[in-house]
């Protein structure tokens, strides 16, 4: 089983292109990556990350404008591990999500969802010593895509991952356990085994939900080797 020099087995991961979600045969590379001459790595693996602003971690406060966001409100929490589960501090770690009725903020959105006037849908946070992470955040909603007949996407969020700087990067996306739609999204099944592909899905603590006041979700990131999370790019892949 193929791996990088990370120790990461990309034929854990889901392929570049995959018939079934349609757009990757246009996007996904036709070709094997190419060495850029000149180019040094150690120039973008010095650390890059400034103080984040206070409260950027809530998304339920970060784009409040007149009120709360509409929408379950829910505790997402985690912890950063390598390989060997030693923790991975000072990582960026990025999300962006759909709001509670399953629409972004985009200029080439579609769906006829409402906008959350105090909803961006977009969070970061920097793992702290322990390699753990925590956002605040809305349940998203479910929405339309088009890619086949009465084609849904399941309730995600997505995750970038930065390491010491911007060559260091992984994406993930993360769904809620029972979801009913996930049989039938081509983007979560496009991982093959179904034990890799359930690390994808994150688990409902009632130990960490805070009592009325939001339900937890946890949604630990193993960055490398044989129990590594599924990621969609392949930073260091030879």
């Amino acid at each position: 089983m193929a791996e990088s020099r990370s120790g990461r087995r990309w034929s854990d991961s889901p392929s570049t292109i995959f018939p079934d979600y349609k757009s990757s045969i246009q996007r996904g590379p036709g070709k094997a990556p190419i060495s850029v001459p000149g180019w040094d790595r150690s120039l973008s693996l010095r650390p890059v990350w400034p103080q984040l602003p206070e409260g950027d971690a809530d998304l339920t406060a970060n784009g409040r404008v007149n009120g709360d966001p509409i929408g379950e409100r829910i505790l997402l929490e985690g912890g950063l591990t390598d390989e060997a589960g030693r923790p991975v501090p000072g990582a960026l770690v990025e999300i962006w999500q759909a709001n509670a009725a399953g629409r972004y903020i985009h200029r080439e959105e579609r769906h006829p969802a409402p906008l959350d006037p105090n909803f961006l849908g977009a969070g970061r946070a920097v793992s702290d010593a322990g390699g753990s992470y925590r956002f605040v955040t809305v349940k998203p909603g479910s929405y339309p895509w088009n890619n086949h007949r009465n084609a849904w996407r399941p309730a995600h969020i997505h995750f970038s991952i930065f390491g010491a700087g911007i060559a260091q990067r992984l994406i993930t996306q993360m769904y809620f356990p029972g979801d009913p739609t996930l049989p039938y999204d081509p983007i979560f099944n496009a991982t093959a085994d179904a034990a890799v592909r359930n690390r994808l899905i994150a688990r409902f603590s009632m130990e960490e939900s805070v009592p009325n006041w939001a339900h937890c979700y946890r949604f630990d990131i193993v960055l490398s080797g044989s129990a590594a999370t599924p990621f969609e790019e392949e930073q260091d892949h030879d």
